[in-house]
């Protein structure tokens, strides 16, 4: 894909108790899905998420695009909304307010989805920012943007040379919950420099699809593990387990590489990293049985996607995987699940 079509998060709003928080840049403890976003407090690292239900979300109208009228912005967001409430596992709900004159990233204490115009972002399609409650690490407002200096479209199908609005809500609104980024994607790097996705098995998958493609408007596994994990709902502690244990490297743990379960029966994906110094990773939101484990480095893309740009990520060793199947049980963990990495 070109350079045009990263999506990125946005810049930081701090003011008083409230504090805004870019969202590629914070690493959390180990997470059971991807990275989830958090936030230091009282010696501690506190996931972010939203502390009340529902979400309630505004639809800004100062700003249209050709191709896209305000009715047709607000029911393709509408619809990204709805799939991740769909979700049978996962609690999250959301509540349109209806449209405002706010813009996305007023600092109103009022969540807000919009266009703006950032010709100088060249590489921002959408971006998601957070205000939060730095007292209790919850999150008290996040706006998105959608960069109307790209052609946009809301066919059914897709058009041709123009980005799909649908798609990249579904992305920017995982975030909006509290998810982070999944590797589960595949990319080749283009003549001008830029990379294409070729396949990605999650919406949360840092790059998007080309001009006219759709394929982004369907949650995969990994983003469903990823929502259900933050708020679990149903039967889901019960129903799904886990796989766990640690990555190493000369017998000393491996930062930041990307662990991936690959279920047997299902052939559904669902991906984390080591997210600490000793190599230790959990994959949660694993359906029961039989699941092969590999783990790959980060080397497919621009690390700062996933982790904080001072963060010490290795990429130097090889595709490996697990000498033994991970049997997942049903509501509970399958540990002891250690590879040992070689360099490249």
């Amino acid at each position: 894909m070109s350079a045009t079509s990263q999506m990125s998060p946005m810049s930081r709003r701090p003011r008083a108790w409230l504090i805004a928080i870019a969202l590629a840049c914070v690493c959390t403890m180990p997470a059971a899905a991807y990275i989830k976003f958090g936030i230091p407090l009282n010696g501690q690292t506190v996931t972010l998420k939203w502390k009340t239900m529902p979400v309630r979300y505004f639809v800004s109208n100062r700003l249209a695009v050709p191709g896209v009228t305000l009715d047709q912005f607000d029911a393709a967001v509408g619809r990204a909304f709805a799939s991740w409430q769909a979700i049978p596992t996962s609690a999250i709900t959301y509540l349109r307010g209806g449209f405002s004159n706010a813009a996305p990233r007023d600092d109103d204490g009022v969540t807000v989805l919009g266009f703006e115009a950032h010709p100088e972002q060249d590489r921002v399609l959408g971006a998601t920012s957070f205000t939060i409650d730095g007292q209790q690490g919850t999150i008290v407002e996040a706006d998105i943007f959608f960069n109307s200096a790209f052609p946009w479209s809301v066919a059914t199908g897709g058009e041709t040379g123009r980005f799909d609005l649908e798609s990249i809500a579904l992305h920017e609104i995982g975030h909006l919950t509290g998810l982070g980024h999944s590797a589960l994607g595949e990319t080749e790097l283009q003549p001008s420099g830029g990379r294409r996705v070729i396949a990605a098995s999650a919406v949360m998958f840092p790059i998007a699809y080309s001009p006219g493609n759709i394929d982004g408007r369907n949650l995969r596994a990994d983003d469903i593990a990823g929502a259900s994990d933050l708020y679990p709902d149903g039967n889901f502690n019960s129903a799904f387990g886990s796989v766990s244990g640690r990555v190493t490297k000369n017998g000393t743990g491996v930062y930041g590489a990307h662990v991936v379960a690959f279920n047997l029966r299902t052939q559904k994906l669902v991906g984390n990293f080591t997210l600490n110094a000793n190599g230790d990773y959990v994959i949660s939101g694993l359906e029961p049985g039989p699941n092969v484990i590999r783990v790959e480095p980060l080397d497919d893309g621009d690390v700062t996607s996933f982790f904080d740009s001072t963060a010490h990520v290795d990429v130097d060793f090889k595709v490996t995987y697990a000498d033994q199947l991970a049997i997942v049980p049903r509501g509970g963990n399958m540990a002891g699940i250690n590879i040992a990495v070689t360099p490249k």
